[in-house]
C-alpha cells in the first residue's frame, strides 16, 4: 500500500511539473516522449544566445513560417535520453519581400558544467536534426570578436565569419558589437545576417551589443530597436522594463557587461536610458565575484577629429558614452572595454580619469567586420597607441582569457595578424 501511495504522489508531482512548464518556478524541462518521430523539420535562423550563467544555462532560438507547440529537444551526447523544454513564440512582421514569421524561444536552465550536449527543434512529431552544445567549464577559453557586420549585400561579412569559424573552431562564443545590419527595421537585412552565420550560430552562442543602426526605421529615422528586441532573447538581468537592451554574462572566469548606448536615437521612448542604465552598470560591477571584468559597447567612449578638413570640425576627447560610463569602469575596476561604432581599430591601452595611465582599464576599439568602410576619416587620437594600417578594410578579433591574462588579437580575414593587446592582472595595483 506505501508503494502505491508513492507511485501516485511521483505521478502528481510529475504532472504538475509537466503542467507548470510555463512557470519559472517550477521545472522547465521534463523527459521528452519517446516514440516515432520525423526528422523534416526545417528551422531557419537557428541561434544560440548566451544564458547569464553559461555553466547551467542557454537559449536557442529559431524561426518558422508558421506553426505552434513547439518545442526544445535535448541530451548529452552519446546517450539517449531525451529531454524537452516548451518553446514560446513571437510574431515577426515581414517587410522588404520576407513573410511574416514566427520568433521561438527556448531556454535551458538545467545543463551540467563542461558537459557536451545535442538539441533539435520539434513540432508534433516532426523534429529537426540535431546541433551541438557545450557548456562552460569554467576555465580558459576563446570568443569571437565582431563589429559593425552592416553591409551592401553582406558577402564580405559572410567570408569573414566563416573564416574566423574556421580558424578558430575553439571558440567558445561569439560577440557582436553592435551595428549587425545597416537598417534595423529592414528584415530582409537581418534574414541574410542570420543566414551568413550558419552554421556557427547554430553550434556555439551569440552574445550581442545594441548598435545605433539597429534603432532606424526604413526612411531612417529613430526608431525603437524592435527587430533587434525579437531576434535576440538575452539574460534577464538588466533593468526589466527594458528586456534585450543591456544585461551580463559570465564565461570562465569574467563577468561581461554588456551597454546599450544608443541613447541619442531612443530618446523619444527612453530619455531616461543612461540614468537607469549607469545606476544598473554600477550595481552589476560591484556584485560580481569573477576575477575579470570586461565591458562591451557600440559607440566608442573617446571622441575623435575628423581628417578631412571639409568637414564640420569635431575637438577629439570623449564621447557622451565616454564621459558617462568611464568614470565608473575606474571606480567599479573592468579590466578591458571593447567598443565599435567608428569602424576604425585601436588600441589606446590603460586610461584612468580620463587620462593616459599605467591602470585603469584598457581600450580597444575593433574595426568593422562588413563592407561599410570609411577610409582615412579619422584623425589619431592622442590616446591612441595602435592604428590599423590606412586604408582600413574588414576584421575581426579574438579573445582569449585565462586566469592571469586577456588577449584581444585582431585579424584580418585572410587570416593576417593586425595587433595584440594584452592585459595581465597584477598591472592595475
Amino acid at each position: 500500500m506505501k508503494r502505491k501511495w508513492m507511485a501516485l504522489a511521483l505521478a502528481l508531482g510529475l504532472a504538475a511539473g509537466m503542467a507548470g512548464c510555463g512557470n519559472q518556478s517550477a521545472p522547465s524541462y521534463r523527459q521528452a516522449s519517446s516514440g516515432p518521430v520525423s526528422e523534416t523539420m526545417n528551422p531557419y535562423n537557428l541561434h544560440q544566445v548566451v544564458a547569464e550563467n553559461n555553466e547551467k544555462g542557454r537559449t536557442i532560438m529559431w524561426e518558422l513560417p508558421s506553426g505552434k507547440d513547439n518545442s526544445l529537444e535535448y541530451r548529452k551526447k552519446g546517450t539517449h535520453t531525451v529531454y524537452t523544454v516548451p518553446a514560446s513564440g513571437k510574431p515577426l512582421e515581414g517587410n522588404r519581400g520576407i513573410k511574416n514569421g514566427i520568433v521561438y524561444t527556448a531556454k535551458l536552465d538545467h545543463l551540467e558544467k563542461g558537459e557536451s550536449y545535442e538539441y533539435r527543434t520539434r513540432e508534433g512529431n516532426s523534429v529537426s536534426a540535431w546541433y551541438p552544445l557545450s557548456t562552460d567549464d569554467g576555465g580558459s577559453f576563446k570568443a569571437i570578436v565582431t563589429s559593425d557586420s552592416q553591409s551592401s549585400d553582406y558577402s564580405d561579412w559572410e567570408n569573414l565569419i566563416h573564416h574566423a569559424s574556421d580558424a578558430h573552431k575553439d571558440a567558445s562564443f561569439m560577440i557582436v558589437l553592435g551595428d549587425l545590419v545597416d537598417n534595423g527595421d529592414d528584415e530582409y537585412q537581418w534574414q541574410t545576417w542570420f543566414k551568413s552565420v550558419e552554421p556557427t550560430a547554430s553550434r556555439i552562442p551569440v552574445a550581442p551589443a545594441l548598435g545605433n543602426h539597429e534603432a532606424y526605421s526604413l526612411d531612417w529615422k529613430n526608431h525603437m530597436p524592435n527587430r533587434y528586441l525579437t531576434h535576440f532573447t538575452l539574460p534577464d538581468n538588466g533593468n526589466k522594463d527594458l528586456k534585450n537592451h543591456y544585461y551580463s554574462f559570465d564565461w570562465g572566469n569574467v563577468h561581461f557587461t554588456v551597454l546599450d548606448t544608443s541613447l541619442n536615437e531612443e530618446k523619444e521612448w527612453l530619455p531616461d536610458l543612461y540614468e537607469k542604465e549607469k545606476a544598473w552598470l554600477e550595481k552589476d560591477l560591484k556584485g560580481t565575484k569573477k576575477r575579470w571584468k570586461v565591458v562591451l559597447m557600440h559607440k566608442d567612449p573617446l571622441q575623435y577629429g575628423f581628417s578631412d578638413e571639409s568637414r564640420p570640425h569635431r575637438e577629439e576627447g570623449f564621447s557622451e558614452e565616454g564621459e558617462i560610463f568611464m568614470p565608473l569602469f575606474d571606480t567599479c575596476g573592468v579590466d578591458l572595454v571593447i567598443s565599435a561604432h567608428l569602424h576604425t581599430y585601436r588600441d589606446r591601452g590603460h586610461i584612468y580619469d580620463l587620462k593616459r595611465s599605467e591602470k585603469g582599464p584598457v581600450y580597444v576599439i575593433d574595426g568593422l567586420s562588413g563592407n561599410v568602410r570609411y577610409p582615412g576619416l579619422w584623425k589619431k587620437h592622442e590616446l591612441d597607441e595602435y592604428v590599423a594600417p590606412q586604408p582600413e578594410t574588414d576584421n575581426y578579433s579574438i579573445l582569449e582569457a585565462d586566469r592571469d591574462t586577456l588577449t584581444l588579437t585582431g585579424y584580418l580575414p585572410d587570416g593576417t595578424k593586425l595587433h595584440e593587446t594584452v592585459v595581465r592582472k597584477g598591472e592595475q595595483g
